[in-house]
């Protein structure tokens, strides 16, 4: 996803979220898009990576100086996580939250999930490694890889054990195989149609740049935590509701 073809071919197809607005003034809002995720904890509840944060807000700031106004609309730093599981998100939450209970039992079964996991018997640290920039279709952010075996085996077994719950399942919670890691940065807001493509796939390969020889930036995943948002600027959690830790 960090090879210079995959921005050539990714910035074609590029187009704007639904999840800002452009406001009469010019400024962009958050739109409602309320839902669960299972989340590390956000940078403003996450002091122990607080290094990692920094130098991601430094990437965000310098990138949105290097792209036309408008184009990417970045979320807030303070809201910077690593998603470990999606659960429910949007229409399927807005439906689903209309039955009887549905939080308390969402609630629930997350914790017995959590319950579930088994920490090996000599644990160690989980890291995961910031690869590069990951162009999505409505988004941008960054890649993240495990640093080796055991960080990618702990989060396939925590996955494994939230999407074949079958308490989850009856709640309407899809099984999501596909797990892309990373962290994102900014939704894109306005595409002109004189966007010069070209020039933001070479910005996209040059920032890239700097990771290659750099220190390698890592992200020590120290908790899961279910955190539930109404937009994509905010993930926040009650003292009651299921946290693990690795």
């Amino acid at each position: 996803m960090t090879l210079p073809e995959s921005y050539q071919s990714g910035v074609q197809h590029i187009l704007p979220s639904t999840k800002f607005k452009l406001q009469p003034d010019g400024s962009w809002q958050a739109a409602p898009f309320p839902g669960y995720s299972a989340i590390t904890p956000p940078w403003e509840d996450d002091p122990a990576n607080h290094t990692f944060y920094n130098n991601l807000q430094q990437c965000q700031a310098e990138l949105l100086q290097q792209l036309d106004e408008g184009l990417l609309v970045p979320v807030p730093p303070e809201s910077f996580h690593f998603t470990l599981a999606d659960l429910i998100w949007d229409g399927a939450y807005r439906h689903a939250s209309e039955k009887p209970d549905f939080d308390e039992k969402l609630r629930a079964q997350i914790a017995e999930s959590f319950r579930q996991y088994q920490s090996p018997p000599a644990p160690q640290p989980i890291h995961w490694q910031l690869l590069g920039l990951m162009l999505m279709p409505r988004a941008i952010g960054v890649c993240l890889v495990p640093r080796n075996e055991y960080s990618y085996e702990q989060l396939v077994q925590f996955r494994r054990l939230i999407y074949q719950n079958p308490g989850l399942i009856a709640l309407g919670i899809e099984q999501q195989y596909h797990f892309s890691a990373h962290i994102t940065l900014g939704y894109f807001g306005e595409i002109k149609p004189d966007l010069d493509r070209d020039r933001l796939s070479s910005i996209l390969c040059k920032f890239n740049d700097r990771w290659l020889e750099a220190e390698p930036q890592e992200i020590w995943v120290h908790h899961a935590e279910l955190r539930k948002f109404d937009d994509m600027t905010r993930y926040y959690r009650q003292p009651d509701w299921p946290i693990l830790e690795f």
